[in-house]
């Protein structure tokens, strides 16, 4: 695939560039590599924390109460939104910015490392300045808002050798420990068919929009032209803030993107599942701006090596149910899910879940750090007296990253691996997107049936100004 923007091959190292005016033309770019060297010393990460309200503040808490890190810049768009309170009262002599780009311009030899929690649109320039500055990256999922940005993200994570952390809590927790077992045992094997599902609520729902929000005042508090980053321009309306902006294509990724990657990702992962070959949709209340009230998607993922091929079949919206064994019984609850900033998971309906059908066993799990269940197949009662222990996680996912960052372990959600991931998804966001089966050839990274699925491989163009990080 190439990339359109640059008509730069995605597999060779994209050039590096200066920029060009304001705050990114910056002496920071001398120092990344010294801040690595200084990470990896034993003092606590300098961690500048970028989006700091909702999900970003559970972020920030999670990442100081390892203790190691130091919080030396809190930035976001809107300092003056309910959400970003908490922080600023927990750190409140630490410096504060609006602008990730001022933010670097002045503090940039003081930081060793960035949290991203921003609006998923928003994750790839911030990540992409980031790096190039030699910064290790904490990002929040999914990676990145198209596929061209989640390519980019893993060859700079490459290019800059920085560690690099995708924000999945369960490969940090017992869910992944288990899998990679499992699967090293041969207790997994033969996979040919995944059934993974949210059913619970989500904003869009009952929404019904023919065009997007009329323009209102923009706050005082807010830096607008910022949230837009890398964006096309639109008028500002609340309802595009404080988590409504999942409900829209330009902005989120559904609940896909939100909770993909905490139920099938070990899948993905240990499966070697890499991206399907197609994505046949079945949607309810299509919109062409919103997300549909309810999705099925079916990815087909092509055998590799010895393993045969999966079907991975995806189940969103409050009445669109997943066919589930008859034995399947109670859902499988993880205590540790983070609560939503909107809308609830209701455990007592249906939990975000799973199945996998393997040879000769099915196994049931949930979401994030969950663990699998064996529930049927022949070899149950054989497999289920020979479990090999699981080993415990060495270090909860925050401190996996901070760890990393001090060359004292490795990411286990680096981008090499979430990456994939993320393109996977992306590809059935496009789907959604379109309302039509996509045939997507890994080898030239092409949708080959769809020319305007095609094309949403590299999302809609930036704007003049934010051109320039596709060219780090």
């Amino acid at each position: 695939m190439k990339n359109q923007i640059s008509n730069t091959p995605l597999s060779s190292g994209i050039p590096r560039r200066s920029f060009l005016k304001g705050a990114l033309a910056t002496g920071a770019l001398t120092v990344g590599f010294p801040n690595i060297l200084r990470a990896a010393s034993g003092d606590k990460v300098r961690l500048a924390c970028i989006g700091i309200g909702n999900r970003g503040a559970d972020d920030v808490r999670e990442l100081h109460k390892t203790g190691l890190a130091e919080i030396v810049a809190l930035c976001d768009t809107d300092m003056g939104s309910k959400p970003t309170e908490p922080v600023l009262k927990l750190f409140p002599n630490v410096p504060r910015f609006q602008d990730f780009r001022k933010m670097f311009d002045k503090m940039g030899k003081d930081i060793d490392a960035v949290c991203i929690a921003t609006p998923d649109f928003s994750h790839f320039p911030i990540a992409m300045l980031a790096m190039s500055l030699g910064k290790h990256i904490y990002v929040e999922k999914p990676m990145a808002h198209s596929f061209l940005q989640i390519e980019l993200m893993m060859a700079a994570e490459k290019k800059y050798k920085v560690a690099c952390q995708m924000g999945n809590q369960g490969h940090s927790e017992g869910n992944y420990f288990q899998f990679k077992t499992w699967v090293d045992a041969g207790i997994i094997r033969n996979v040919t068919k995944i059934t993974a599902f949210m059913n619970n609520s989500r904003r869009w729902h009952g929404m019904k929009v023919d065009g997007y929000l009329p323009e209102q005042p923009v706050p005082e508090s807010l830096d607008w032209e910022c949230w837009l980053a890398t964006a096309q321009q639109h008028a500002y309306n609340k309802g595009y803030t404080n988590g409504d902006w999942r409900s829209w294509f330009d902005f989120g990724n559904g609940a896909l993107g939100d909770w993909g990657a905490h139920i099938f990702d070990t899948s993905h992962e240990f499966l070697n599942l890499g991206l399907p070959t197609e994505v046949e949709p079945k949607l309810e209340g299509y919109n062409p701006l919103i997300f549909p009230q309810a999705s099925t998607l079916a990815f087909r993922f092509p055998a590799r090596g010895s393993q045969p091929p999966v079907e991975l079949t995806w189940y969103d919206g409050q009445q669109n149910l997943p066919p589930l064994p008859a034995n399947f019984g109670e859902a499988v609850v993880d205590p540790n899910i983070p609560p939503p900033s909107s809308g609830s998971v209701d455990t007592k309906r249906r939990p975000p879940g799973k199945v996998i059908y393997g040879e000769d066993l099915v196994f049931k799990g949930g979401t994030h750090g969950s663990t699998l269940q064996i529930i049927g197949g022949d070899r149950a009662k054989d497999v289920e007296s020979k479990l090999p222990k699981i080993p415990r996680s060495p270090s909860n996912h925050a401190a996996n990253f901070l760890k990393a960052a001090k060359g004292e372990e490795q990411c286990r959600s680096n981008f090499a691996v979430a990456g994939p991931l993320c393109q996977a998804m992306a590809i059935g966001i496009i789907a959604q997107r379109v309302n039509a089966t996509v045939k997507f050839d890994s080898a030239s990274k092409q949708i080959t049936n769809h020319k305007i699925a095609n094309e949403l491989l590299k999302g809609v163009p930036p704007r003049q100004d934010w051109m320039q990080y596709y060219k780090l």
